[in-house]
């Protein structure tokens, strides 16, 4: 076997009811709800697993409750003997992959990516911004659907997920018309995202300066993993690299694509998606297979997936 990559979740990933099996079944898992609770002061555990859907899905609690989760599952899996050798999260999961390498403390990071949330939903007015999912067109196709419609509005390209997905963000009615021209140019399938703001776009700039604020208020400490950043899709070298590149984070597109095919070129052939939801997987899946390269991938939400790993690893042992 050649190496692993722990790969964490972002926002979209979330559902009621996440890390309650885990909450109930490991101890180490239970003491990270109840840490984050401590450090937030309120109780992101009920609303993890009992809702609310319209309080989860609140950005300023969806992120703290994703990355509580995440982490949670994360402890489980380390306690059960299983590390890595590389990490790296979507999005708001970058602060996922930094807690695992040990670059950030788990009960600052928490509070931190609350305000995260809450300066990314302010920074524009909700029903100004969104984004939307281009699925089956490349990259060259999808810029000139944006070129053709920018004197309409701001929209930029905001996640570079696999081949065949690719994400756009900015004003909504920009994003409403580059959707349009992407079907008109070949796009298998369009779809609006049920988001509060136009996350990874320049207009996301005024949060990333507030974030800034908070972030130079964390100790950042030396990293214990490879950290493969959104930004640049290269592995984080110095703890000094962490802040600049989550303030670039949010208003940056994530270079996801690219940041999996780091982690093959660098040997990893066996990816363990960690906390909510299954999609990077999927996206693994489909970047290995341009790549013609072979993966084992495991998708880890539930018991059912902390088992199946769990074999996994003793098989290979």
């Amino acid at each position: 076997m050649g190496k692993i990559a722990f790969i964490f979740p972002g926002q979209g990933a979330q559902f009621v009811g996440m890390g309650k099996d885990f909450y109930e079944n490991f101890s180490t898992s239970k003491e990270v709800y109840e840490e984050a609770n401590d450090s937030l002061g309120m109780d992101i555990k009920k609303i993890c697993f009992e809702g609310p859907d319209e309080e989860l899905i609140k950005t300023e609690n969806t992120q703290p409750a994703i990355l509580t989760t995440s982490v949670a599952i994360l402890k489980a899996l380390e306690e059960r003997g299983i590390h890595c050798d590389y990490t790296a999260g979507l999005s708001l999961g970058e602060y996922t992959a930094l807690v695992s390498a040990e670059a950030m403390n788990f009960g600052e990071a928490v509070p931190l990516v609350k305000k995260r949330g809450k300066y990314m939903q302010e920074a524009v007015p909700i029903g100004k911004g969104g984004m939307a999912a281009i699925l089956g067109l490349e990259k060259e196709k999808v810029l000139e659907a944006i070129h053709g419609v920018n004197k309409y509005g701001i929209v930029e390209i905001a996640n570079y997920n696999s081949p065949e997905q690719i994400v756009i963000s900015g004003e909504i009615e920009a994003v409403k018309l580059a959707a349009e021209e992407a079907k008109k140019l070949g796009a298998k399938k369009v779809v609006l995202l049920p988001v509060s703001a136009p996350f990874h776009s320049s207009l996301l700039k005024p949060a990333g300066e507030k974030l800034k604020e908070e972030l130079s208020k964390i100790k950042i400490n030396d990293l214990k993993e490879v950290v493969v950043t959104n930004v640049d899709a290269k592995p984080l070298t110095d703890k000094n690299e962490v802040v600049p590149s989550l303030v670039r984070q949010v208003s940056n597109s994530v270079l996801w694509c690219d940041s999996v095919s780091t982690m093959l070129d660098n040997g990893v052939d066996t990816f363990i998606e960690i906390g909510p939801g299954k999609s990077l997987t999927g996206f693994v899946k489909r970047i290995a297979k341009t790549a013609n390269k072979e993966v084992n991938t495991f998708s880890v939400s539930d018991i059912s997936g902390f088992e199946k790993v769990c074999d996994f690893f003793d098989k290979e042992v």
